[in-house]
């Protein structure tokens, strides 16, 4: 089983549902500036896995990673209680 997989069990769909939001806004900020998953990996220090991975919406990727994509495309996160 994946990774991803075991984590997802134990969070809540509306948390799971907020990293699959993150990663598809981006997937779009990043096909909008036109660039490739290649040059996304480049700008954020990572291998372009890890791009896919968040795009993906995959639970296990470090959420340094995560806010650091969305920020390379001008994408800020805020947290509401």
């Amino acid at each position: 089983m994946a990774q991803g997989k075991r984590i997802s069990a134990d969070i809540p769909a509306a948390a799971l549902q907020a990293i699959q939001d993150m990663g598809a806004a981006a997937r779009l900020a990043r096909t909008s500036a036109g660039e490739g998953q290649a040059a996304a990996a480049a700008r954020l220090g990572v291998h372009v896995q890890t791009i896919a991975r968040i795009e993906s919406g995959e639970p296990g990727v470090a959420i340094g990673h995560v806010l650091g994509l969305l920020a390379a495309y001008g994408i800020t996160v805020k947290l509401h209680g």
